[in-house]
């Protein structure tokens, strides 16, 4: 693909986030309330997803924009020996359900990423978040995949297109960000 059309794709997608708007508040409405109360985010996706959510929690528990007080977030892709500890014990599909099992309180909120939607491991951490009575947020793209419908709110990303749907939802990580910031006296 050439730059001009891998640009024009991207610009695409990016044009079309306010077809879920509604669904864009509703997570972000989550997000701070789960944040306000005292509640943690549990945020989990694989390969680069992971490294959308690891930055997430950086800059939950770092900063953003501006120093505030740190803020709970933990990226369950995060810990390599946990992740290699379920895996080889419980299989690759529990490494995220069996971390949201052991971490997660009543009021936390599990905040997924997945390009695909079609992550055993995704869709079985959204299974246990139920189980326990957790909401959760999906970062979905492709249409959603096998994830779809099984968060209390999914961003479905617009397109087929698993890059921009990935560099959509680090745009609306940082517009969600901007939220809690702004929520959060410094």
């Amino acid at each position: 693909m050439t730059l001009d059309a891998s640009l024009a794709e991207t610009v695409r997608t990016f044009q079309d986030l306010p077809t879920i708007r509604p669904d864009i508040e509703r997570a972000g409405d989550l997000m701070l309330t789960t944040l306000q109360r005292g509640g943690k985010l549990l945020i989990c996706g694989n390969g680069g997803s992971a490294a959308e959510a690891a930055h997430f929690a950086t800059e939950l528990v770092g900063r953003y924009a501006k120093t505030r007080r740190s803020l709970p977030a933990i990226a369950l892709s995060s810990d390599g020996s946990l992740l290699s500890c379920i895996g080889n014990d419980f299989g690759y599909d529990q490494v995220f359900a069996r971390q949201v099992s052991g971490l997660a309180q009543k009021g936390d909120l599990l905040v997924v990423l997945t390009s695909s939607g079609n992550s055993g491991n995704i869709m079985a951490a959204l299974h246990e978040s139920r189980t326990l009575g957790l909401e959760s947020v999906a970062f979905l793209g492709r249409g959603g995949g096998k994830a779809k419908g099984l968060a209390t709110v999914d961003l479905i990303i617009p397109g087929g297109s698993g890059a921009a749907a990935q560099e959509a939802h680090l745009f609306l990580i940082h517009h969600f960000c901007e939220r809690i910031d702004e929520a959060f006296p410094v």
